[in-house]
Formats: C-alpha cells, structure tokens, sequence
C-alpha cells in the first residue's frame, strides 16, 4: 500500500501537538503547512528588525517534527529561549537560527520559504514544513465598532469577550506553490486545534487557498478539523462547536467532511483554573444544530466523531502562556486521524 500524504494546517502548540503524534507513523508523507501574520514576542521583534517571514510558529513544526538519535537534542535547541538577563532576553534560539537561514537564503537570492525547507533537512525532520506564503504579512481584525491590526492584539485580554466580524489580510499574498500542492495532493487534510482565527483562519485569507482546498476536494481528499478543547476569551468568548464549524466552513469555503471533538471529562480543578480567565469547555452543540436542521452546514456530509483526547499529563502552567495547562494528547489525536484515515 502507498504512502499516505497528510497535511496539517495551522501554527502554534496545536499543530505542533499533531504533527508529533502523526510523525510515529511512518507510512504517512506528513506536510506542515503555517500562518505568516505572527507578530509577537521574539517573532515579532525578528520580523521588524529583518522583515523575514515570522519564525515562532515555524520553529515549533521544525522542532515537532525532529526524528533520530538526536531528536531531544534539537527539540532543545530550537525551543530553547534566553533568560531575562541575557541581552537576549525573550528570544528562541530556534527563531535566531531561522532568521539566520532566511538571511542566507536571501544573499543568495533565494526564497524565505526554501529557507525553511533547507532547515528541515538540516534538522532531519519527519515531513516537510512550508509557510502559507512567501511574504509576511499583518492580520486585520475587524469588531462590530473597531478595527485593529496585528495577530498580537489576539491575546490581549483587553479585547476579550467582543465579537469578532472578521479578519483580513493587511496586504494581499499568493499561496506559496509548494503549500498549494501539498494541499491539492493530500489525503487528509487536518485544521485545527489551534487559536481559530490567528492560528488556523489567517491561512485561509491567502490567494490560491480555497481553490486549492477545492482541487483537493475533487481529487477525492478528505478535510478533518480537530475543534478545540477551551474557548479563548481575546478570540472565541462563548463560541459553540457549531460556531466553530461555521467559522471553518465559511473561511476555508469548504466543509470540513469530519470534525474531532474530545468527549473526556477536563479536571474540575484545571476548569477553574480557565473558568478565572473567563474561559470554558467548548459548548458540544452540534446535535441540536443538526436537529434544527441549520441550512448552513449540509448535515449528510459531515460526520461527528467524539474520542476520548485528554493529554493525560497537564502542561505545568507558565504565566506567559494562559493556555499552557491543557492540552490534547498526540496519541489518541493521532491514533484518532488514522482511523479516518484508514476508512478511505
């Protein structure tokens, strides 16, 4: 039997939680395929100092897919960030050696996006990790009375609890040729877990996306969104899965053919913990959508799979990052993708 071609789509822990359970099996041909509108933290500070394309997300596909005897060695090395006293502070070293990459790639006239496909070859990754685009962009968010620009403005609280109308692109970019094809050629096609509008739809908002979701579509490919375990307050305050559902399906103009939706019960303790950052269980409201028969979702064609995904050992919490304490385990995730997988 041939290799099955798999591709993830996203940025962020998710992707990366993905990515490393699906790397155990070998018989997969696994592509990453990440946003490019970052502007945070290390990355952002890169970004405007070089102007290359943002390295976070990138960096952590590189170091989730890092295979062989020096695995844990380059995990380490690409996740390792400098302390405060440095006069590195803030930085990842493996967002220092991307942007050296990229620096390289350009003096020899060659592409950002080659850069990081020379990186997973230094790195002996177990698939290839492709940004959505060759150029870096901003994310526009548009509210019911506010617009603001830039991906960081996601995680402040400050903008919690709003609605968000839609997100747009500051400038207009083509889908990166070896992004698109990964996508038309794909198997599975897999979105998600991930922050819904930073991680995951920012990489619908490129030309070429949709239509090569739809080339793919006709190919006979199968697209499977993963809905995330807990809503973001700055980004998802009170979203249903069905809100979810609807959000993917517009954004990406193609209905997902499966949604994964974890059914393990989440510690009473870790609850609280979110429930003090006003945020709480994605709302499993699917059943009633389809009862009332919500014309916006062709219900025959979607399938609802529930599985047990609860990482088993919680992520000790890191004060810079709200979300650290939950997150899905790779294992049940992956073995989850591969009976879809193998279904077709």
């Amino acid at each position: 039997m041939k290799n099955k071609k798999v591709v993830v789509i996203g940025g962020g822990t998710g992707t990366a939680v993905v990515l490393s359970g699906l790397k155990q099996y070998p018989q997969l041909e696994i592509s990453a395929i990440v946003v490019v509108s970052d502007n945070g933290g290390s990355t952002g500070r890169l970004r405007d100092e070089f102007g290359f394309l943002p390295t976070g997300d990138l960096r952590q596909c590189l170091a989730a897919l890092a295979t062989g005897s020096n695995e844990s060695l380059i995990r380490d090395i690409l996740l390792y960030r400098f302390s405060e006293e440095s006069s590195l502070a803030g930085h990842n070293l493996g967002n220092l050696i991307i942007t050296a990459l990229e620096d390289l790639a350009q003096k020899r006239k060659d592409s950002p996006a080659r850069a990081i496909e020379i990186a997973s070859r230094i790195f002996e990754t177990a698939g290839q990790v492709y940004p959505i685009s060759e150029q870096a962009t901003d994310l526009v968010i548009d509210y019911q009375n506010e617009q603001v620009v830039g991906e960081k403005n996601l995680d402040d609280p400050k903008l919690g609890g709003r609605k968000i109308k839609k997100i747009s692109l500051k400038k207009k970019l083509k889908i990166y040729h070896r992004a698109a094809q990964a996508i038309k050629e794909a198997d599975l096609i897999i979105l998600g877990p991930g922050d819904l509008y930073a991680s995951l739809l920012a990489n619908t908002l490129v030309e070429g996306f949709a239509e090569a979701m739809q080339k793919n579509k006709k190919q006979g490919g199968q697209f499977v969104y993963v809905l995330n375990l807990m809503t973001h307050f700055s980004q998802t305050h009170q979203m249903t899965a069905f809100d979810h559902l609807s959000e993917v399906s517009q954004y990406c103009q193609r209905q997902p053919d499966y949604i994964l939706i974890n059914s393990e019960k989440i510690a009473p303790k870790i609850l609280k913990h979110y429930a003090s950052q006003n945020e709480l269980p994605v709302l499993d409201d699917l059943r009633s959508a389809k009862k009332e028969k919500d014309k916006t979702i062709d219900w025959l064609k979607l399938q609802i799979k529930h599985h047990q995904l609860l990482s088993t050992i919680l992520i000790s919490h890191d004060p810079g990052h709200s979300h650290s304490l939950l997150r899905h385990d790779k294992n049940k995730l992956a073995k989850a993708i591969l009976k879809i997988l193998n279904k077709n």
